[in-house]
Parts: structure tokens; sequence; C-alpha cells
């Protein structure tokens, strides 16, 4: 079984909660991460969530996102999360927002995240798992940029990260490495 590690508003751990049925129309705090990953060519990896999914079915969003296990270090999920969903094995693994939070609902489920997030590089090519992806292309950060902003098929966490994000410059292989002090408490395994 899957767990989430709860939090409170300080970001400190105080317990796990099944992920299966966690999110609800009352989902408690809990630590996550998102990562944005990149090809040798400067492209973006977006990905289109599998339709089965609880949380967001079909919305397109950021690379990957996921949940680190208790005692796993935050570049460890990425790399764990990466690999599950996108078949991808992943070359550098950098934090780039380490305070991000959001909440967002949809059709009465609530996702409430403390999110870091990441920027990583693709070493391999993807092979979707069809349980947690739907599609996946490689697109121009720009063209990528465009596209979110204005489109409601992108995921409000994805929105809400390039805000952000695009304030650590256009070019995403530049964006300065995030505090890791800055990190929520509970994935002090950074």
């Amino acid at each position: 079984m899957e767990h989430v590690i709860l939090l409170d508003e300080s970001g400190t751990a105080i317990g796990v909660a099944d992920k299966q049925t966690v999110h609800t129309d009352s989902t408690p705090l809990h630590l996550a991460f998102s990562c944005y990953i990149f090809d040798s060519a400067g492209r973006f990896l977006v990905s289109q969530r599998a339709l089965t999914k609880k949380t967001w079915p079909g919305i397109w969003t950021n690379s990957v996102c996921g949940h680190p296990a208790q005692g796993e270090a935050m570049t460890d999920a990425v790399r764990r999360r990466a690999g599950f969903e996108l078949g991808l094995t992943l070359g550098e693994v950098r934090l780039v927002l380490p305070s991000f939070r959001y909440r967002a609902e949809l059709d009465g489920v609530v996702e409430n995240e403390m999110c870091p997030v990441f920027y990583a590089t693709a070493a391999t090519d993807p092979a979707p798992n069809p349980d947690e992806v739907e599609a996946t292309r490689w697109v121009p950060w720009e063209s990528f940029l465009s596209s979110a902003r204005t489109d409601d098929a992108y995921s409000p966490w994805c929105r809400l990260q390039i805000a952000e994000l695009t304030a650590l410059g256009a070019n995403p292989a530049a964006w300065p490495t995030g505090d890791p002090a800055h990190l929520p408490p509970a994935s002090a395994t950074f």
C-alpha cells in the first residue's frame, strides 16, 4: 500500500495516510513533488494523466508528479516516479521551487499539497505506463507556456507553478537551484 506523508501548516510530518483514500472533498495537507523534464534539445515533456486516475483524469500537466515515501529523499522519489509513470531514466535532477504550495479542486476531489518543484533531464525516451499516463508530447518550452497559460486542459498546479518558474528565467536549464533549507521539514531527507 502506498502512503502520503501528512503535514501540519509548518510542513512537519504528522502521520501518513493511504494514497488511495486520502484524496477526497477534504484532503488533508500532505507532501508531494512536481517535476519538469527536458530532453537534450531543450524540449519539455508534457504529460496527460490517465483517464482512469481518481484525481484530474485526462488533464494535461507537467512531466511527472508524485509523493515521496517515508524516509525517501525527494530526488529519489522524483526518479522513482519518472521511471514508474514514464519509463524514463533521468540524468540531472535539481530542486528549483522548494516551497511551492497549492490547493485545488475538481469534481469534488481536492488536492492540498506542499509540493516542491524540480527540473530534470531525460537520459532515455519515455515509455509511459498506461495506468498512469494517457499520452506524452515533447514540446518547445515557449509553446507549452503559451498553451498552459490560456488552456483549462492543464492542471491547476501546473498553471500556478509556471507562473513561478518563468520568474526564474526564460531558459529552464539555467534556472537557479532552490535552497533546500526552504523545503518542508518533512522532506529533510532531500
